[in-house]
Formats: C-alpha cells, sequence, structure tokens
C-alpha cells in the first residue's frame, strides 16, 4: 500500500469527521438518510474502495457520538440511536451533569468500537467458508429479517400484514419501468426506492402541510428558548477510563461483545434490549441513568460497526439492518457496485482489517477529543447558526437528483410514491428495518407469494 493511497485515506477519515461532526449536532435528522447519500455520492465519485471503506467507518463513529452530545445537552435526539437515551440524559441534566453525561457517552463510544471491531473481524472470518451457502437462501433470510424485525417492532400486526404490499409496490415499480424502457430489463432499481424511504416519514409530514385543514389544526407553541449550562472544561479528563466506574465500563464492554453475535438485529431495538436491561439492575437512579448512557452510547457503535463488518466481509450482501440501510452503497451502487462486484470483492483481508483499524482508531481519538472539549461550544454554533430546514431540505433535494440519475423522470414520482407509503407506515409503526428488508425480498415475494 503506497504512501498516497494512505494519504487519501487521511483525507477520508478527516473528511468525514468534519461532515459529520456538524450534521451530528443537528437535532433530528436520521442515520440513513444522512451517512446513505453522501456514502454513495462518494461511491460514484470513483473512489479507491478502501478509501470509501475508510471514510464510511470514520463517519459511522463520528455521526454515532456527536448525535448523543445533542441529546446530553439539549435533550433533543440527534438521530434515531440517540433516542433511547433522551431520558436519562435528561434526569442527569436536570441535576446539572450534563457534562459528566457527555464524558460518559464518549467513553461509552470508545468501549463499544474497541469491543466491536477485533470481534466483529473474527466471527467475520469464522463466517467467511460458509458464504456460499448464505448467499444461496439470501432471499429467504430478506423475507425472514421482515418477518423477525416485524415481530420485534411496536406495531406486529400492521408490520407483517404490510410485507407482502409493499413487495408488490417495489416489484411493480421494477416492472413499470421496464415496460415502458424507462431503464434496461438487467438494470434493478434499488438505490433509489431505498433512499424514498429513508425520506418517508419527512416527506409525509412536509405533504401534510399542503393541506389547509391538517395545518390549521396544528399546535402552536412559545419560541423554544435553549439553556445550555456552562462546561468547566477544567473538570475534563482526558483519560477515557478516569470518567466512568469500573462496573460501567465492564457492563459496556459485555454488551458490546454480545451485540455482535446479533449484528443480523436492527441496532436501536439491541440498544433499548441491553441499554434497559443493565440500567434496571441499578437502584440509586443516578447511577441508573449513567449506566443506561454510558451502555447505550457503546452499544449504539458496536451495533452499527458489527453490522457492517460482518456481512461486508464474510458475505458481500446486505444481511443487517446496517448493510440493508445506511451501509448499502458500499454492497450496491451501480455501475460501481453490485451485489456481484462490492468492496467484498475488491478488498483482501489485509486491506479490510488496515482500513477499518485506521479510519476506527484515528476517528475515534479525534472525536473523542472534539466531544470531551468543544461539545457546547459546537452545539451553540449549530443551533445558532445551522438551520434543521436546510440540512432536511439539501437531503430530500439530493434524493431527488440521485432519483433522476437511476432512472430518469418517472423515477422522480416513482421514489414520492414509495416515500408517501412507507413515510405513512412508518408513522404508523413499520420502522425502517422491515422496509428494508421487504425492498431486498420483493422479488422472492412476488415470485414465490403470488396466487394464480
Amino acid at each position: 500500500m503506497d504512501a498516497g493511497l494512505i494519504f487519501q485515506m487521511l483525507l477520508a477519515v478527516l473528511g468525514a469527521i468534519i461532515l459529520y461532526t456538524f450534521i451530528g449536532f443537528v437535532p433530528g435528522t436520521d442515520e440513513t438518510s444522512v451517512l446513505m447519500p453522501v456514502t454513495l455520492a462518494v461511491v460514484l465519485a470513483g473512489v479507491q474502495p478502501i478509501v470509501v471503506l475508510t471514510f464510511f467507518i470514520a463517519a459511522i463513529i463520528t455521526l454515532n457520538l456527536m448525535n448523543a452530545i445533542p441529546t446530553a445537552l439539549v435533550g433533543l435526539p440527534g438521530g434515531v440511536l440517540s433516542t433511547p437515551m433522551i431520558e436519562h440524559a435528561l434526569y442527569l441534566k436536570e441535576r446539572g451533569m450534563a457534562a459528566t453525561s457527555i464524558k460518559k457517552m464518549a467513553t461509552g463510544s470508545i468501549i463499544g468500537t474497541a469491543v466491536a471491531i477485533p470481534v466483529s473481524l473474527l466471527l467475520a472470518n469464522i463466517l467467511a467458508p460458509f458464504s456460499d451457502s448464505v448467499k444461496e437462501y439470501a432471499p429467504l433470510l430478506f423475507v425472514f429479517g421482515a418477518v423477525f424485525l416485524s415481530l420485534i417492532g411496536k406495531n406486529k400486526l400492521l408490520a407483517l400484514i404490510s410485507i407482502i404490499p409493499l413487495g408488490l409496490l417495489f416489484q411493480g415499480l421494477r416492472y413499470l419501468y421496464w415496460g415502458l424502457g424507462a431503464v434496461p430489463q438487467e438494470k434493478n432499481v434499488t438505490v433509489s426506492f431505498f433512499l424514498g424511504i429513508t425520506i418517508g416519514p419527512l416527506l409525509v409530514s412536509l405533504l401534510g402541510l399542503l393541506n389547509k385543514q391538517n395545518r390549521d389544526s396544528l399546535p402552536r407553541h412559545e419560541q423554544n428558548k435553549i439553556k445550555l449550562n456552562e462546561v468547566d472544561e477544567k473538570q475534563t479528563l482526558l483519560n477515557p477510563f478516569g470518567t466512568i466506574t469500573k462496573k460501567e465500563a465492564g457492563t459496556s464492554a459485555i454488551v458490546s461483545l454480545l451485540s455482535n453475535f446479533l449484528f443480523f438485529l436492527s441496532p436501536v431495538g439491541l440498544t433499548i434490549l441491553f441499554g434497559e436491561a443493565v440500567s434496571n439492575k441499578e437502584i440509586d437512579p443516578v447511577k441508573k441513568a449513567s449506566m443506561a448512557i454510558t451502555s447505550m452510547s457503546a452499544l449504539s457503535h458496536a451495533t452499527y460497526l458489527s453490522g457492517l463488518i460482518i456481512p461486508l466481509i464474510a458475505l458481500g450482501i446486505p444481511l443487517s439492518p446496517v448493510a440493508v440501510g445506511p451501509a448499502n452503497a458500499l454492497f450496491n451502487a451501480p455501475p460501481v457496485f453490485t451485489l456481484e462486484h462490492n468492496l467484498h470483492h475488491l478488498l483482501s483481508t489485509s486491506e479490510f482489517v488496515f482500513a477499518i483499524l485506521f479510519a476506527g482508531i484515528l476517528a475515534s481519538v479525534v472525536t473523542y477529543f472534539i466531544a470531551m472539549k468543544y461539545a457546547r461550544q459546537m452545539t451553540v454554533f449549530v443551533l445558532k447558526k445551522i438551520p434543521h430546514e436546510a440540512i432536511l431540505g439539501l437531503f430530500i433535494g439530493f434524493i431527488l437528483l440521485l432519483a433522476y440519475m437511476d432512472a430518469g423522470l418517472i423515477n422522480i414520482f416513482g421514489v414520492l410514491l414509495v416515500g408517501i407509503v412507507c413515510g405513512t407506515l412508518n408513522k404508523m409503526g413499520v420502522n425502517y428495518g422491515v422496509q428494508f428488508m421487504i425492498l431486498y425480498a420483493a422479488p422472492w415475494i412476488t415470485t414465490h407469494l403470488i396466487f394464480k
């Protein structure tokens, strides 16, 4: 590996840190909607495969930690994975422990990353010899994943009922495009439908504003005033393990380890499941909240990293919510990557290990320092200077552009249809993970479950 390539990897890590540090501080963004489009743009730009992987690993680590900072300081979730921490972070904030929350979250992220990377690499190499068998049954695994995620979601029955109709919608649009000649028969439109799912809830909310009756019925609030407590930087400890107890460190390491073996499950589900389980053992409210935010921060990193590393190295097909979701462009981004020709096929094991360790270590060190030293200042800057609407508008515009590039003008309306249907179902309790799995299972569903 030459010096020029390593320099490109360094630039990719720094670029990901700078970009997702600011995006991570914007409350209310979704990990998939801000990771997937940018990663897809990097892939389509022709960046070297190992540099793409380096960028994405750094982006995951940066975004997950920075998303947790507004949660601790303001009580607003940066992303979906930080939502489970809100109650515990607000409890500590009310007791003047916001700075402590940030330190514990940052340390938890270090633990989750340190555990997940070696364990995921080990599990990926153990599973690699069985990849052909797994790939053979991949369509069935997607169907199983959709059913399983439905059963652990909020609205189980609705999620199960939606599987076949959504499969028909996705595959029906593909057949429409083929029939009209919008795309050639050999092209399978997936990426833009995927992006339609990610903007669905936002799209439904925006279109709802066009209905005057609904708009007039919306509640009106006074201007929200956000108060940020001063942080005594002298109390900031640069030693990660000086910020948490031995019990918090040990518990976070154990749950991070266990989550790697369940990489095919929802990261949010695992974060809530393990985080609440270990924190409920604490009787003291402060200790309970501290345990929760530390372990949940560790889990958010461990679940994302394992959900990417294991399918990418061992299988080459997206068989986890992370791989099907935010990391999808690493598996399937025509014409650069396809399911038969992606990072799994282009990089050697040693290149995977080097890129993951390089990005993981560098991003963890830099983001930890930023979180410990400048969290408050950056939160103030983002809340005052960067409109939430501007960020969301940018990504919606970007997604519509990619939809046009994927299958022309007709696909813009196809993506809007997907967004409206999936966004409505999302608001009713059918989560992203179920919808992503259905998207990949659609060909099998329409082939095997259509009654003639």
